[in-house]
């Protein structure tokens, strides 16, 4: 084949394998809305990675990191398509049987998830199946007979070619448009958080203190919206788990199992608190924090009710898509505001925030903790199970570090002369901060005002005033805790517990 040929048959593999996954995508929507076949394939790549790899995914990409690891997924995906095209018009079949190959591999990742369902083989067998049986006959058109006179396809037959793939990418978009539609629209669960309307709290939030948000522009908010809370997990795929038949195990070590359904948990007095949650990937400085109002069931009184045994020191809760988490029973168990988590911010949980159900617990990082879509709390010790992330290296217990961070003036920022204003956040989650100080090109340390904080539990804004001079300037922060003690600068990398140093950033004035 010549080079324009080679395009042919590389466009045709790359049109057949994209009505495959479109028809596949559409598949999911009707059979199986948790196992599209590139969605399972993500959450494939997910488990299979190393720690190191993950670790690298977020701290490169933040939040973005499972739009990238999809799109990632996709331009592969593409390339072998392509390859596939010219393998099947050179060597017949060779590209049809590659592509039922793929489709393998999708079905192995779809019934190996934790929340598969009896048909989750099915999108990628059928996604396999329309792939295997459209490159055959397109990638022929693509190897066009040739005239006598040129030695090269006439003009009609490529254009019949084109019209051929081109309709039938069109058409593998459109389907997957479709079954990305409809997954998203006609699910129960999404029915039912629609629906639902949440019951009046026991006991509401103490209010907020007046001057706990000092208002300067370009500080964090002190409340976190839904819809900008930062977001890491290990589902590609978001599970939708239909309150209807959500149920919450507790066993193991335990006297009594305790086994609590949807319309239990909403039935029992649930509390309002303000809690900011914490990832262990945030680097210093970094924005994998937020803050946010919860209402929900104290962990603590489900866990009385099943009776931990004395020898028990550890929780591991499992989500619906097979995550892990390690929590010490001994800060489940005391006065702190852990809870079983329905609503945020006055709102149903958003599914990517775990509806209906999830964890949360102060004074934690979210990996041992933080666990979304929970379905399972299995009273156990640390020397008898570990957690995901635990098994890849993180340390099994998680307490949350003393962490402070500047965000007026923004890393890089170039900033006008005269009197300006330096300003972040600070946090320590239970333990709750006294004080920030602020050194401006190293110079002695400057106590900033600190606003009045929520709880203990909460992040607490700062400010400084600053006459700025013209010329570059770095600029450091550090927190005090109630219980006095300060934030180390010993510069270390999240693993294997959180990053630890003094925030700097450098700052341009004209």
């Amino acid at each position: 084949m010549d080079g324009r040929a080679k395009l042919r048959t590389a466009a045709a593999g790359v049109a057949s394998v994209a009505l495959g996954a479109g028809v596949g995508e559409l598949a999911a929507a009707w059979v199986a809305p948790g196992s599209s076949p590139i969605g399972a394939i993500g959450d494939a790549a997910i488990d299979l990675s190393p720690a190191w790899a993950k670790e690298t995914a977020i701290a490169v990409f933040g939040t973005a990191d499972k739009l990238t690891l999809v799109i990632g997924i996709g331009v592969v995906l593409l390339a072998i398509a392509a390859g596939l095209g010219i393998a099947e018009a050179r060597f017949p079949r060779t590209g049809a049987l590659s592509c039922a190959a793929l489709g393998l591999i999708g079905v192995a990742a779809a019934v190996s998830r934790a929340d598969a369902e009896g048909l989750a083989w099915m999108p990628s067998m059928i996604a396999g199946a329309v792939a295997a049986l459209t490159i055959g006959p397109l990638a022929r058109r693509g190897r066009a007979p040739v005239t006598a006179t040129s030695g090269t396809p006439d003009a009609v037959t490529r254009r019949r070619f084109f019209a051929w793939a081109g309709a039938t990418a069109l058409v593998g978009v459109a389907v997957a448009a479709t079954g990305a539609l409809l997954q998203t629209g006609s699910r129960a669960a999404i029915a039912a958080r629609r629906a639902l309307r949440l019951p009046a709290p026991a006991r509401t939030a103490p209010p907020i203190p007046a001057g706990a948000d000092l208002d300067v522009p370009g500080l964090a908010p002190l409340v976190t919206p839904s819809a900008t809370f930062y977001r890491v997990d290990t589902a590609l795929i978001v599970p939708q788990v239909d309150p209807a038949h959500w149920s919450l195990r507790v066993h193991g070590l335990v006297d009594h199992e305790v086994v609590l359904g949807w319309n239990e948990l909403l039935a029992l007095p649930l509390q309002e608190s303000y809690t900011t949650l914490a990832c262990v990937s945030n680097p210093v400085g970094g924005g994998l924090i937020g803050n946010a109002r919860w209402l929900g069931y104290p962990i603590r009184e489900l866990l009385a009710r099943a009776s931990p045994h004395s020898d028990a020191d550890m929780v591991l809760s499992r989500s619906a898509d097979g995550f892990t988490a390690s929590t010490p029973l001994e800060i489940l168990t005391d006065s702190r505001d852990a809870i079983l988590a329905v609503a945020m911010n006055g709102a149903p949980l958003p599914p990517e925030h775990g509806f209906p159900v999830r964890m949360v617990v102060p004074g934690l990082y979210g990996y041992v903790s933080a666990t979304k879509w929970v379905v399972d709390l299995d009273v156990t010790r640390f020397d008898r199970a570990t957690a995901y992330w635990t098994e890849q290296g993180w340390a099994p217990r998680g307490p949350i570090k003393l962490e402070s961070r500047i965000d007026v003036p923004r890393v890089g920022q170039t900033v006008p002369s005269g009197d300006r204003m330096i300003a972040g956040v600070a946090w320590q989650q239970h333990i709750g901060v006294s004080k920030v100080e602020v050194s401006v090109d190293d110079g002695a340390w400057q106590e900033a005002e600190l606003a009045p904080a929520i709880s203990a539990d909460t992040w607490v804004q700062w400010r400084l005033p600053w006459h700025a001079a013209s010329g570059e300037h770095a600029i450091r922060c550090r927190a005090t805790n109630r219980a006095g003690q300060l934030q180390t600068a010993r510069e270390a990398s999240p693993v294997p517990d959180g990053a630890t140093g003094w925030p700097r950033i450098t700052v341009h004035v004209a």
